[in-house]
């Protein structure tokens, strides 16, 4: 592990400094209910770190469930444009779950493939993201499964692993190394590899991972986009978008004109999802996906097939909320460990 120390003391200290020189800091933050949310904070002691399981991603703070692109004035024949700032002031996330981080990591391929969405990396620039290690796992969660774990570095600056007072600090990114440099006088000498190594392993004991390796399913989905294993699949699926709401990589949104009056308006971008039933609905009143089946099978297909074919992995990082929000009761690792049963039976039998 490549990093130092910072006790409890000095990550408050380290918080007081950066918000004030005007770096926004956000941690979850229990809510009145006993949830966590991240929300801003403006001292440690309202931060909640290594607390679970956040109810909603980080994915909403690098894209808003509604935001806009650009508002536009009409004056006779001519329609002025005023765009939006793509640039953002200085951010800390704090105590960011690692399967949250590693959602955002996936989100930066898709908004930077065939055209780099400015608002995405704009905020994206602007922010330092410090996860920690995670040792509140439940039946719900096989990060493991999708190549992350309650250690993961992926889409980190920092990770923090809890010791007895205070967390290892390993960096990760040249983003990282920076916060790090700037504040060194927060930061203590190096962990102590064999305590390191040793709440490294007490992270994974008693972590079962629900459907094993997922290779053998991500083989499977793409040559059978027909099989009987999609009929019925979603008979309690409500087709009501909350696992979408929830999730850390779910992306899809709807552009639409709001008029402002007669010579005004915005043009804003809102979250949608491919699981309501209007999502492919088209003018001539066809509907290619015309039943729930359809629907809950791009949304498997999406994230452990279509993904994975362009990018090289999956498009989840097995945190579990879909399973825990959905008032169905759809299950994603149940469907899962479904469908790996129905690899691994003989060609045109039943698993």
């Amino acid at each position: 592990m490549n990093g130092r120390t910072i006790s409890r003391s000095q990550l408050a200290a380290l918080v007081d400094d950066l918000v004030g020189s005007g770096v926004g800091v956000v941690a979850p933050v229990r809510a009145p209910d006993g949830r966590l949310d991240y929300r801003p904070v403006a001292r440690l002691e309202e931060a909640v770190l290594d607390g679970g399981l956040p109810r909603l991603s980080l994915k909403s703070l690098f894209l808003p469930p509604t935001e806009p692109l650009f508002s536009f004035r009409k004056s006779g024949p001519d329609v002025a444009i005023d765009s939006v700032p793509t640039t953002f002031p200085p951010r800390l996330v704090l105590g960011a779950v690692p399967c949250d981080a590693a959602g955002v990591a996936a989100l930066d391929k898709v908004m930077g493939w065939d055209y780099r969405d400015e608002l995405w990396f704009g905020r994206r620039e602007a922010t330092t993201i410090v996860s920690v290690a995670c040792g509140k796992g439940d039946a719900s969660c096989f990060c493991g499964a999708t190549g992350n774990g309650p250690a993961g570095t992926r889409g980190a600056d920092l990770l923090l692993l809890p010791l007895d007072d205070g967390f290892a600090v390993e960096v990760v990114t040249p983003k990282g190394e920076a916060l790090l440099s700037a504040h060194a006088g927060r930061f203590g000498e190096p962990p102590n590899e064999a305590d390191v190594a040793r709440r490294r392993a007490g992270l994974l004991e008693g972590r079962v991972e629900p459907v094993g390796s997922l290779a053998p399913v991500t083989a499977w989905l793409g040559g059978h986009f027909d099989d009987p294993v999609w009929d019925g699949i979603a008979l309690r699926c409500h087709g009501c978008g909350a696992c979408a709401s929830v999730c850390p990589t779910c992306h899809c949104f709807d552009i639409v004109d709001e008029p402002e009056g007669v010579t005004r308006g915005t043009r804003r971008r809102n979250w949608d999802t491919c699981q309501t039933a209007r999502f492919t609905l088209h003018a001539s009143g066809h509907n290619p996906r015309s039943v729930q089946d359809a629907r809950y099978r791009q949304r498997v297909l999406h994230k452990f097939s279509i993904y994975p074919e362009r990018f090289g992995e999956l498009l989840c990082t097995g945190c579990g909320r879909c399973s825990r929000a959905c008032p169905g009761g759809m299950d994603l690792p149940d469907v899962l460990g479904a469908i790996a049963a129905r690899a691994a039976a003989p060609a045109g039998g039943a698993a």
